[in-house]
């Protein structure tokens, strides 16, 4: 059971909500207002949203032994291009414009996908320097996208994306869903996973073998540029405007993370989509708690990282192993003698 990948995800979890309980015993209270569930947990999974869909794709590319630096920025990107179409447009609330805004954006979060794949796997460039390359021109590209100014829209239509309802839920909450089951679906349905997890294993072995490595880093990538593309939509739409400056800040060092917290090594191989969901919702819940208990903004992320620095600690069974050996060789000394003269 404890040696399980989700145990200490789910333990984390769960101590982090008994301790928002008991901080703030209205913190499970779920409320219904104007046909739409409203509470602390709603706001969790609803603003966990972009987090979670930047970390399903950077799971595939970490099980493929790399690593993307750069999906802060292609949300950002996404974002910002999108709001600038409809801002451009005569009838902001038109269902034409939002397609038209929608397709331009996930194309162009395809194309950067297929651009990080190229780098990597066609011209054999390191994962980190590949992304970071998209990382710091993307944002500069963003920047650009917006005039160094904040686009603000008036479409309600676009709006309905982030902040928008859906069987009194947040739709946000339905595209995670429909991204998550889909990504479990060909993952762990077809080959498609064996594939992956072989390339990040032994890329050299794989292709020897058959599989076309090349073909399935391009994927994972181009997958990965989705997912940051469909989660720039959903910031923008839920505060209907885009900053290219600031939106999707981070994104890429808390995708890691949910990744890391959920299971998954940096080495390449194994991977768990389940484990990423969970990590992502740590790093949410762990956000709204912070903000919860009145921590100064200046010293957030420091109380972040230490939390999360704990929650690698307590995952990693060398270091568990070594605080058992240290406390059976202080509290049973005898015990270890006997060992060292039966070696």
């Amino acid at each position: 059971m404890v040696k399980h990948h989700l145990f200490w995800p789910v333990s984390v979890l769960a101590v982090l909500l008994v301790f928002n309980f008991i901080y703030s015993p209205s913190f499970f209270s779920i409320q219904m207002k104007d046909g739409h569930l409203y509470g602390s947990l709603i706001d969790i999974l609803n603003f966990g949203s972009p987090l979670i869909l930047v970390a399903i794709g950077m799971t595939l590319v970490i099980a493929t032994k790399g690593i993307d630096l750069s999906v802060g920025s292609v949300v950002a990107i996404s974002g910002a291009l999108s709001c600038l179409t409809i801002s451009k447009s005569s009838d902001q609330n038109g269902v034409g414009v939002l397609l038209l805004s929608l397709a331009i954006s996930l194309v162009l979060s395809l194309l950067l996908g297929l651009w990080n794949g190229f780098l990597v796997a066609n011209a054999g460039i390191q994962p980190f320097i590949a992304t970071l390359i998209l990382m710091v021109a993307g944002r500069g590209i963003a920047q650009l996208i917006t005039g160094g100014q904040i686009i603000t829209i008036t479409s309600s239509t676009y709006k309905y994306i982030g902040a928008g309802s859906l069987a009194t839920l947040p739709f946000s909450i339905f595209l995670v869903a429909i991204v998550f089951a889909a990504a479990a679906l060909l993952t762990r349905k077809t080959a498609l996973g064996l594939f992956i997890e072989s390339v990040g294993c032994k890329p050299t072995a794989s292709r020897l073998a058959g599989i076309r490595s090349r073909t399935v880093m391009l994927a994972v990538y181009m997958f990965c540029g989705i997912c940051a593309g469909i989660a720039g939509l959903i910031l923008s739409s839920n505060v209907s405007s885009a900053d290219g400056n600031n939106a999707g800040l981070w994104y890429e060092l808390d995708a890691i993370l949910a990744v890391v917290i959920g299971g998954t090594s940096l080495n390449g191989g194994r991977f768990y989509l389940t484990g990423t969901l969970i990590g992502a919702l740590i790093i949410q819940t762990l956000t709204t708690t912070i903000y919860m208990i009145g921590v100064p903004p200046e010293i957030t992320l420091v109380v972040k990282a230490f939390v999360v620095l704990a929650v690698c600690l307590i995952q990693s069974e060398a270091f568990r192993q070594s605080i058992v050996t240290r406390w059976k060789s202080r509290h049973y000394p005898a015990e270890r003698e006997v060992k060292s003269h039966v070696a």
